[in-house]
């Protein structure tokens, strides 16, 4: 069975973005970028990954990435509707009425779509891009966590889950420092 892993970075305070969407503030080191490049080559945009020198690069751990609006906003900005050509990409939103890339497919209720996809037999894991509110959403099907920490106090922004209490343990399984001061630590259902 497939895992749902929610793959993303944090401030120190738990936001995964500015009160805007901002996620310029996080440093990110060569040490850092590097690393991140060799093992999850995936999770780098298709259309920046010719400036990453990752244009060839295999998939590694993610064949599927699902990604709410605000994760996804950006690169709409930029005119861009399938950020992410090189795996399967599914956009939850109540708000879109389309999507223009035809590799892209629109979710509404993304519970069944994820259930759905972890069953498949076969293939790599899902990954889970944000944001918050969807993250909290599907919190009950989330299998593994890895948390880019980064030194830095957001203040404000959009938290890592948002939606109702819901007391969730996972166990810390493994952990990367770099040079910058971030850790990427990653964490199983408990």
């Amino acid at each position: 069975m497939r895992k749902l892993v929610y793959y993303v970075g944090v401030s120190i305070d738990g936001y995964i973005a500015g009160p805007g969407g901002e996620f310029d503030f996080y440093p990110v080191a060569d040490d850092m970028a590097a690393w991140i490049n060799e093992r999850y080559p995936e999770t780098v945009p298709t259309h920046v990954r010719p400036q990453a020198g990752l244009e060839d690069a295999p998939n590694r751990r993610f064949d599927t990435l699902v990604m709410g609006l605000g994760t996804y906003r950006p690169a709409l900005d930029l005119g861009v509707a399938g950020p992410y050509a090189h795996v399967r990409q599914y956009v939850v939103s109540t708000t879109l009425d389309a999507i223009a890339d035809p590799s892209v497919e629109l979710v509404r209720d993304p519970l069944p779509v994820v259930r759905e996809l972890k069953a498949e037999d076969g293939g790599k894991d899902i990954w889970l891009a944000g944001g918050g509110v969807l993250a909290g959403a599907l919190l009950p099907e989330i299998d593994e966590l890895i948390i880019k920490s980064y030194p830095v106090v957001a203040g404000a922004g959009r938290s890592a889950f948002s939606g109702g209490f819901r007391p969730t343990g996972f166990t810390p399984t493994d952990r990367q420092v770099f040079s910058n001061g971030a850790q990427v630590t990653w964490y199983t259902r408990a």
